[in-house]
């Protein structure tokens, strides 16, 4: 993923090993200290070997699983399509056999490998194995000239397609329609064409790849080739026509050709001529492989920024890990700058140590990374079948590019160094003699006026800059500016007011405005960008432990009594309090990893829960009392099948029947975020047949959703679409309201008219194909006479919607219809069922994200760990000490655990709050949460085993070092340090 950062991300990362090399070599001092510390202090060593590792690990494991995702749908379309770079549909009749001639001249064209010609039908098949039927209604049958198709496309390439024809009485099938069937080789199935059964026995059994598998779109097609002339024969006698397709391969193979596909496209027009507008030019290719490189790049930005709050973990896992061993190397860094050491090479030592952990990490963060890569693929894979239409699903396939191992390594060794390189400057800066004398740091003094002039400066350069930033809404600089201009105002403030006073208004006003930002400018989520959630998480998290790191003592007022017990479990009470306040930096760092976590984790879990909570609405309004959808071939169909629906035989389970006219179109982005023409399904609703279906946004003037309806049938310039139109992937966002317009184009004809969007529905499943005709196809709603007057002929009845009659379960009418109108190729889907897997499977993902996330609970919880190791070491000669005074050993351990404990509850209390409170905000404000009607029901129970959990991996985390405090002797802590 992201080749456009490698070469960047490289060259920054080889200055920054070159600057560590050549201080290592021109400074042999510091390099003998740095490495002779690590030889000494393995343990350490290891523990931040192992924060290094877990963020190298995830930011590889979020590429990975984009790279994954990409490669799947890549290799997808190499398999399926095969040679086949663009596809013309051509019209019926004496202009599609023009159009056909006129293309042939293509294959003297030096950027083309070949040219083939066949003609399709939408058709039905059944077999009986083992005496059951089995059914099939989605099929493609082929008539193709199978010696022409085997040279098709490259040479010595595969086509797909190879051998003889299939003899008189015999057909070809591709593997995914032999599979539903359940036959192979020379097994009997029947085909409907046009209606009419015909028999065969099966010849062979062919992959779904190239000509056997590339359909007229979908990932999974099911095809059927048949002897030569048997298509034409069944279309003369049933009067009809099959369509013409013809396929071209560009000039450099299955992969290579999708390069020329603009210029082949140029070169099929020409050809054409005048008869370019009556025909559809596809290219398939071109298109699959570009929706796989945003589908990759989307997801694996999503992963990215929930891992995001992990790798932040991760730094300041290390942060602490640095600023400990500072502290008790304190004494020896106060005598090497004693005798004459200068800061600058004590900052070197410090940063060629921590740069040699961070390297030792690479390999096995990258080793990791590519395991938690590969177990989120295998989840994701079942998930993708959840959301999957007509068994169209991707099939995951898990990959790995050097380009993401690269950038994973890059950003997490760039992460590290930074993290490092910063603590390092702030622990060089001692008192030597304080340092020598290991006395405390004092409190400080008053910012000076440089300080104060340049961060006065900055805090009002923010402010106005912050100005026309919140004013449009931008989302990242609505969140930032505002609260860097606070941050710069600190020095002002701390002139005025005393320190905690001044840190507590700024703390309180950043997390004030990161909570309130959404309802004072609640469009800053119509974005598609990540980055915004993770600048939103890390200043909730960082402003409220800020806020309370300030506030220690007043928070624990309410346990005042029990601190003062005079007792054994009042003393280890206030031993478990006395360090976090000491030792402010340090507990706060350790509080930001947890409520990070934790706010991330309790966030999914409440967006989890308001999808849940929404279902039963989500499945009103998408139905609106409809229960099934019905796709079938107009062709066969006509006006029985809904003649048959309204008083025939299968009327007595209905009890309103309502047609759809279809056509494929294209149509641009209203909301603007593509200049690509986007797939369309067009649907013509009769005018007064739909009333009741729900919009979430009206055009002014429209006061009900009735109103919406009317317009529709009254004016053919409206139109109506759902909140999903044009997604990239990436947030839901509101990119487009009532009122703007999109231009709806007719393929066939070249004819485009403007369309006024009426009205934004609040759940537009019903309007999407049910056949798994297209993966990336929008509808686009209007009335029928629009319909007509746009797409004339090629706008069919070919599907519609029912409502099922009083005590008829829509599941049972569905496979009655699909048995009964077979040979229509017909396709009954069960809509309220249907959106309930889709539900399902949305929170199926968020449960794959929280496993994701819990990465970083790992970080946080062996933070603590971390932390509770080095203070056993740190504070060896005071539990000596203590211990020699009286102090029995399980006081000590009981101190050690509570201690743990309370940075735990408090980690464990903000984050769950902060996310609660801000998936609240978001619900309210947020356009993504439009058309959820649930409620907001706060998921105590989830939440509660989300905070048992974390609270008792705590504690394990902190059993050792609380054993291995209590275990030491006081006479050999109180005469030696270690």
């Amino acid at each position: 993923m992201y080749p456009a950062l490698l070469a960047p991300l490289l060259v920054i990362l080889a200055a920054s090993l070159a600057a560590l090399l050549l201080v290592a070599v021109r400074q042999p001092v510091s390099r003998r200290l740095a490495f002779r510390q690590m030889a000494r202090r393995r343990t350490e060593a290891a523990l931040v070997i192992s924060g290094s590792v877990l963020g190298t690990a995830i930011i590889v494991g979020a590429l990975v699983v984009g790279d994954t995702l990409n490669f799947s749908v890549r290799q997808e379309a190499y398999r399926t399509l095969g040679p086949v770079d663009e596809r013309v549909i051509t019209p019926p009749g004496p202009a599609g056999r023009a159009a056909v001639d006129r293309l042939g001249a293509l294959a003297a064209d030096p950027d083309v490998d070949g040219v083939l010609t066949a003609e399709a039908t939408q058709a039905a098949a059944i077999s009986r194995p083992g005496g059951r039927p089995v059914a099939e209604p989605r099929v493609l049958a082929w008539q193709v000239d199978f010696p022409e198709a085997s040279r098709f496309g490259a040479a010595g390439g595969d086509s797909g397609l190879d051998g003889a024809d299939p003899r008189p009485g015999r057909v070809v099938l591709n593997d995914p329609l032999a599979r539903s069937l359940r036959v192979g080789a020379g097994e009997p199935v029947t085909l409907y064409l046009f209606g009419t059964p015909h028999t065969f026995r099966v010849d062979r059994v062919v992959p779904q790849e190239g000509l056997a598998g590339v359909g007229l779109g979908g990932r999974l097609t099911r095809d059927a080739f048949l002897p030569p002339g048997t298509l034409t024969a069944a279309a003369r006698a049933a009067g009809a026509e099959p369509r013409t397709v013809t396929f071209v391969s560009n000039r450099g193979g299955v992969e290579g050709g999708d390069a020329l596909t603009g210029t082949v496209t140029a070169d099929i027009r020409e050809a054409l001529g005048p008869l370019a507008g009556q025909s559809a030019i596809e290219t398939p290719k071109h298109t699959v492989l570009r929706d796989a490189k945003a589908a990759g790049d989307s997801l694996g930005a999503l992963f990215l920024m929930i891992g995001s709050f992990s790798i932040i973990a991760g730094a300041l896992l290390l942060v602490n890990i640095f600023v400990m061993l500072g502290e008790e190397r304190k004494p020896q860094m106060g005598m090497v700058r004693a005798v004459g050491m200068k800061r600058s090479r004590l900052i070197g030592s410090f940063t060629l140590e921590g740069a040699a952990y961070a390297l030792l990490s690479a390999l096995p963060g990258v080793a990791i990374g590519v395991g938690i890569g590969w177990g989120v693929a295998v989840i994701a894979a079942e998930i993708f079948r959840g959301w999957s239409v007509g068994g169209s699903s991707i099939d995951i396939v898990f990959a790995v590019t050097p380009t993401s191992v690269l950038n994973g390594v890059a950003m997490g060794l760039l992460i590290a160094f930074a993290a490092i390189l910063a603590t390092t400057v702030r622990i060089s800066r001692f008192n030597i003699i304080a340092a020598i004398r290991d006395l405390p740091p004092g409190t400080g003094r008053a910012p000076g006026r440089r300080l104060l002039i340049v961060s006065s400066t900055l805090a009002v350069l923010c402010a106005l800059a912050a100005v026309p930033a919140v004013a449009r809404s931008q989302a990242e600089q609505t969140y930032l500016l505002p609260a860097l201009a606070l941050a710069f105002a600190t020095p002002a403030l701390l002139r005025v007011l005393p320190r905690r006073t001044a840190t507590t208004l700024v703390a309180g006003a950043v997390l004030g405005w990161t909570l309130l930002a959404p309802v004072v400018r609640p469009r800053i989520f119509d974005t598609p960008s990540m980055s915004v959630y993770v600048i939103q998480g890390s200043l909730a998290a960082f402003s409220a432990v800020f806020l309370v790191s300030e506030n220690q003592k007043t928070l624990l007022r309410p346990v005042r009594r029990l601190l003062e017990r005079p007792s054994e479990p009042g003393l280890a009470a206030r031993l478990a309090v006395a360090y976090p306040l000491a030792k402010r930096f340090r507990t706060g760092a350790t509080l930001v990893m947890y409520t990070l976590i934790v706010f991330v984790l309790a966030l999914l879990t409440q967006i989890s829960g308001v999808l849940n909570a929404s279902v039963d609405s989500a499945v009103a309004d998408a139905t609106a009392g409809y229960s099934l959808r019905l796709d079938y071939n107009a062709q066969v169909a006509g006006d029985r099948l809904l003649t048959d629906l309204r008083r025939g035989p299968a009327a007595d389970g209905t009890a309103a029947v309502t047609p759809l006219l279809n056509a494929s179109g294209r149509a641009t982005d209203p909301g603007r975020r593509t200049g690509q023409p986007l797939d369309t399904a067009v649907v013509g609703v009769p005018d007064g047949a739909i009333t009741n279906i729900a919009f979430r946004e009206r055009l002014a003037g429209l006061s009900d959703d009735a109103a919406v309806w009317r317009a529709l049938a009254a004016d053919p310039r409206y139109v109506v679409v759902d909140a999903f139109f044009g997604s990239t992937g990436g947030p839901a966002g509101d990119y487009y309201d009532p009122g703007d317009t999109l231009a709806v184009t007719d393929p066939r004809t070249g004819r485009t008219e403007r369309k006024t969007i009426a009205g934004v529905l609040a759940n537009g499943m019903v309007f999407y194909p049910g056949t798994g005709a297209s993966s990336t196809v929008y509808p686009v709603v209007m009335g029928e006479n629009g319909m007509r007057d746009l797409f004339g002929a090629q706008a069919q009845n070919a599907s519609a919607l029912v409502r099922t009659g009083p005590g008829t379960s829509p599941e049972s009418l569905a496979t009655r219809l699909q048995g009964e109108y077979l040979s229509s190729s017909l396709v009954a889907t069960p809509i309220a069922s249907d959106v309930r897997q889709q539900f399902d499977s949305s929170t199926a993902f968020f449960r794959l994200m929280q496993g994701f996330l819990a990465l970083g609970l790992l970080v946080g919880v062996t933070g603590l760990g971390v932390v509770m190791v080095r203070a056993v070491r740190e504070r060896r000669r005071t539990i000596g000490i203590l211990r020699a005074l009286g102090f029995r050993a399980r006081t000590v351990q009981r101190s050690f655990l509570w201690e743990s404990a309370f940075i735990a509850v408090e980690g464990i209390v903000l984050g769950s709050v902060l996310g609660v409170l801000t998936t609240w905000l978001m619900y309210r404000n947020s356009a993504a949460f439009e058309g959820l009607e649930g409620g907001f029901p706060i998921e105590w129970a989830s939440i509660g085993v989300l905070a048992a959990a974390t609270f008792a991996a705590s504690l394990l985390a902190t059993v050792g070092p609380a054993r291995r405090a209590a275990a030491i002797r006081p006479a050999l802590a109180v005469r030696v340090s270690e």
